[in-house]
C-alpha cells in the first residue's frame, strides 16, 4: 500500500499506546505516505503518545478533552494554525466506566449511559463538525471505530453495545449530511482485539478465545489488517465508499453458530 496516502496529510484521536487501534491504523497512514497529527487527553497518554508520534516523523500532538467544547475549538485551531487543510480523521475514542462492562445491561447507571454516549458516540459529530471545514476543496474522509456488540448481544459489553449503535448510525446520518462536500464517513468493527480499551471488559480473554476458533478464517483481527483498511478508505481508492460498516473481525459477522468442533 506505499504511496497511496502520499501527500495527504490527517488527524489520529485515541492512540493509548503500542497496542491501540488508533497506533496500528497510524502506523499503516504513515507507511502509505501520510503525514500525521494526533491528538491525548493528558499529561500521562501524552508522554506515551510522544515517542510513537517521533517514530513516525510526527512533531504535532494536540491535548483535547472530546467532553469540552472548548478544548476542542482549542485543539482545531491549532491544527488550523498548523495546517490549512487535512485529508482524514481517525477518531478512536470510546469510554465506559469498567465497573459497569461486567454483570447485566439492566443495571447501568443513568450517570454512565449519558457519559459513555457522549464521549463514545456524540464526540464524533463534535469532530467532524469543526473537522469538515478543513476538508471543503478537496473532500476527505471521516473514520470511526465500532464493534459488533453494536447489534448483536455480547456479554458484559452492555452500555458500549448501545453507544456503538449510536456511532454507527451518526456514522451513516454524517456521510449523508457530508457527501455533497466530497467527504466520505465510514466506520471499522473489528472484532475483538487485545487493546487497553478491549481489557476493560468482563470475559475479554473468553471473547478473543471464542471469536479465534470459531471465524471463518480461524484469527481475530490484526492492527496491521485494520490499518490497511484505514489506508483504503482514506485514499482515492476509497472514493466510492461512504456511509458504510467495514467488518474487519475474520468473517466472525456472517455466523449463526459457533464451528462444530466448538459446539
Amino acid at each position: 500500500m506505499s504511496g497511496l496516502l502520499t501527500g495527504k496529510r490527517g488527524l489520529v484521536m485515541g492512540v493509548a499506546n503500542e497496542r491501540s487501534i488508533a497506533w496500528g491504523i497510524a502506523k499503516a497512514m504513515s507507511g502509505a505516505g501520510a503525514e500525521l497529527a494526533f491528538t491525548y487527553q493528558g499529561d500521562a497518554f501524552g508522554k506515551r503518545l510522544e515517542p510513537l508520534a517521533q517514530s513516525l516523523g510526527s512533531d504535532f500532538m494536540v491535548d483535547v478533552d472530546v467532553t469540552d467544547d472548548a478544548s476542542l475549538d482549542t485543539a482545531f485551531e491549532q491544527l488550523g494554525s498548523r495546517w490549512d487543510s487535512i485529508d482524514f480523521v481517525v477518531h478512536a475514542i470510546a469510554y465506559s466506566d469498567k465497573s459497569e462492562l461486567t454483570g447485566r445491561f439492566l443495571d447501568t447507571s443513568r450517570a454512565n449511559f449519558k457519559n459513555s454516549l457522549d464521549i463514545s458516540a456524540y464526540s464524533f459529530i463534535e469532530v467532524a463538525r469543526r473537522a469538515h471545514p478543513f476538508m471543503k476543496d478537496n473532500g476527505g474522509t471521516l473514520l470511526t471505530l465500532t464493534y459488533g456488540g453494536s447489534n448483536r448481544v455480547t456479554p458484559n459489553y452492555n452500555v458500549m453495545g448501545v453507544a456503538k449503535a449510536a456511532l454507527e448510525s451518526a456514522t451513516r446520518y454524517l456521510a449523508n449530511d457530508l457527501g455533497p462536500e466530497g467527504i466520505r464517513v465510514n466506520a471499522i468493527s473489528p472484532g475483538p482485539m487485545k487493546t487497553l480499551a478491549g481489557a476493560a471488559i468482563g470475559g475479554a480473554r473468553k471473547t478473543y478465545k471464542h471469536t479465534e476458533q470459531n471465524t471463518p478464517m480461524r484469527s481475530n483481527a490484526t492492527l496491521e489488517a485494520v490499518g490497511g483498511t484505514a489506508v483504503y478508505l482514506a485514499s482515492d481508492a476509497g472514493a466510492c465508499t461512504t456511509g458504510e460498516i467495514i467488518r474487519v473481525d475474520g468473517g466472525f459477522h456472517i455466523l449463526g453458530m459457533p464451528q462444530q468442533e466448538h459446539l
